[in-house]
């Protein structure tokens, strides 16, 4: 499996970015997908994720209500859509992806196994 997440870019507070997280080599439907970011000197924290059938979202209380997922089968590709970005959502974020017909969103990144390269989200006040 190979994921890649895209679409970050630096931003002004108040801002909207879309990032896209695109997985390969093996059924996109069959996985649930979420994206983790980790800013410097901090930990990796969850920030949002929905399950395989698409049923299932789930987001970090700092990002409830600004942040969006979905997913696309056709394209083999989730979305994370971030409305009114602060300063405090500047890190890099990742996609995760987890096989299994579930229908719950871990927050944990001990429950995915798969990981793809990161992408910078930087936003200026």
């Amino acid at each position: 499996v190979q994921l890649q997440a895209s679409g970050g870019g630096s931003v002004q507070a108040g801002d909207s970015l879309r990032l896209s997280c695109s997985l390969s080599g093996r059924t996109f439907s069959l996985f649930g997908l979420a994206f983790f970011r980790q800013a410097p000197g901090k930990e990796r924290e969850f920030v949002g994720g929905i399950s395989y059938d698409g049923g299932t979202t789930r987001f970090a209380n700092s990002v409830e209500g600004r942040f969006t997922i979905s997913a696309d089968n056709g394209q083999n590709t989730a979305s994370l859509q971030m409305n009114n970005l602060k300063p405090e959502d500047t890190a890099v974020y990742v996609c995760a992806a987890r096989p299994g017909l579930t229908k719950s969103v871990p927050a944990s990144a001990r429950a995915y196994d798969y990981f793809g390269q990161g992408t910078q989200v930087t936003v200026s006040s």
